[in-house]
């Protein structure tokens, strides 16, 4: 079985992939870039242990990672609880993706993951739209070509922002108003987040689309896509198992033939 991992700078989610390529297992949990080897090897096996399994079912295991310093000990776990070696996407990996960009090594592996799985099961030209951390926006050409995106601040991270600076703000639950116009606060603060991000999507990818082609299939993948997604004009699908199958991908096309 192989263990996919894509750890973000706020979430890390996990996923086991069984017979047939079927994820029989994913789960998501803090990142804490303070964890070292020996806990993150509790972790999984509890989590494993949560499916019935053990360390002793996972014989392979990839990783993409916005930490760094966290790349070492999830390395150092795989050789020391699972028996194998993580791969880590990064340079010198092969993706199948011709990156196109000044520098492809500044490039986040989560980007390139979610690239090369949304290429693979939507077509190009594509863009990913992924609501993490930061709203990253990817784009493929028609070419199957990794050309680049952009980069918001994410919905939480503005959230919180905004909280921190306006001492009448309180928090309010991620959730869509019932009108546009909000009577009272928590409304207008959840409408403002809501249309206001859809907003944003929408006019981010409508310049992307002008650049790599009306006809962009717009894929929109992490923990807060599925509320922003029914308010946007330009998002199609929301793939949820995106990372986790750009994971997959990438370490199928780096074993020995």
């Amino acid at each position: 079985m192989l263990l996919a991992v894509d750890v973000g700078n706020t979430q890390t989610v996990l996923g086991l992939l069984g017979g047939q390529d079927e994820w029989v297992g994913q789960w998501r949990v803090a990142t804490e870039p303070e964890r070292t080897a020996d806990e993150l090897g509790v972790l999984i096996d509890r989590l494993l242990d949560l499916q019935g399994r053990s360390a002793d079912d996972v014989d392979a295991a990839c990783l993409c990672s916005t930490v760094p310093v966290l790349v070492r000990e999830y390395e150092a776990l795989a050789k020391r609880y699972l028996g194998t070696t993580m791969l880590v996407v990064g340079p010198g990996v092969r993706t199948g993706i011709p990156i196109l960009v000044d520098d492809p090594r500044e490039v986040g592996p989560d980007r390139i993951a979610n690239s090369v799985a949304a290429l693979e099961r939507y077509g190009a030209p594509c863009v990913v739209v992924d609501f993490g951390t930061a709203t990253n926006f990817d784009a493929v050409s028609a070419a199957g070509e990794y050309v680049g995106g952009a980069i918001a601040p994410g919905i939480e991270t503005s959230m919180d922002a905004l909280f921190s600076r306006a001492a009448r703000l309180v928090k309010v639950d991620f959730v869509a108003p019932p009108h546009p116009v909000g009577r009272n606060t928590v409304h207008a603060l959840q409408s403002g987040f809501v249309f206001g991000f859809a907003g944003q999507i929408d006019g981010i990818v409508g310049r992307i689309r002008s650049q790599i082609g009306a006809d962009a299939k717009i894929v929109a993948t992490g923990g807060l896509a599925s509320l922003i997604a029914p308010h946007s004009e330009t998002i199609d699908l929301v793939d949820p198992d995106l990372t986790l199958e750009g994971l997959r991908i990438v370490w199928e096309r780096n074993q020995d033939e």
